[in-house]
């Protein structure tokens, strides 16, 4: 299943939202540094759909806000 997230990094706190146009807002405390913010927002995706997150990857937008993501 592919989804498209928002994450939005140096939040308060970690959170996660699916929006009315089937996207999902991720909101991390981590910064946007060598991939912290993604491990965070990965690790916020497998605990909402109860999936390892060896199982989460991202397609595109690895160095965006927008992304687009894989479950498996």
């Amino acid at each position: 299943m592919r989804i498209k997230v928002r994450v939005t990094p140096n939040s308060k706190s970690n959170a996660m939202e699916r929006l009315e146009d089937g996207t999902y807002r991720i909101k991390v405390t981590a910064k946007p540094d060598r991939g912290k913010a993604n491990e965070a927002a990965i690790s916020l995706l497998s605990k909402y759909f109860h999936v390892k997150k060896q199982n989460i990857i991202i397609i595109s937008g690895a160095l965006s806000r927008d992304k687009v993501v894989e479950i498996a």
